[in-house]
């Protein structure tokens, strides 16, 4: 299994994005320089928590996600966002933003199941990351708010109203 990186005392704030598709870098360049942008101002690429290894080419959303729920140090982070072969090709660029949470993270069995009623996986625009990320660090709102809205959307993408 691959291993996510330390990404040593970066805010837990920053959205944890990771890359699986490597066909076409100058998307790849401009999705992180929009993801920084909608962090705020003075966001840089380089303060974006990026897993960028081509180890990581070709792997599936459970592997991502097995890796992040074995990592000690991503133990919080409640979305990972994958940067995959639909996040590279033309259109929107939506990268797919999955829920790392387990059942043991929710107090029942209802819970659980309300948050994933619309499924554990979402796409959302570039722009979208930092506001998914912001409000589920801080708690104004939950995964399952924004999957209902991709959920909704005519091409299952959640549009961040920026």
């Amino acid at each position: 299994m691959n291993k996510i990186p330390d990404f040593g005392d970066k805010p837990d704030y920053y959205p944890v994005i990771l890359r699986t598709d490597y066909s076409n870098e100058e998307t790849w360049r401009a999705v992180l320089q929009d993801i920084a942008q909608a962090c705020g101002d003075d966001t840089e690429v380089s303060d974006l928590c990026v897993v960028d290894d081509p180890e990581w080419a070709a792997a599936e959303s459970d592997d991502v996600l097995n890796a992040v729920r074995g990592s000690e140090e991503l133990r919080g982070v409640s979305v990972v966002f994958i940067a995959d072969y639909a996040t590279m090709n033309p259109g929107h660029h939506a990268l797919l933003a999955v829920l790392t949470n387990s059942r043991d993270d929710y107090d029942d069995d209802e819970s659980y199941e309300w948050e994933l009623r619309f499924g554990r996986e979402f796409r959302t625009v570039p722009r979208g990351v930092a506001s998914i990320s912001a409000n589920l660090v801080t708690a104004n709102m939950e995964f399952v708010e924004f999957s209902e809205v991709a959920h909704h959307d005519t091409e299952g993408v959640y549009r961040d109203s920026d």
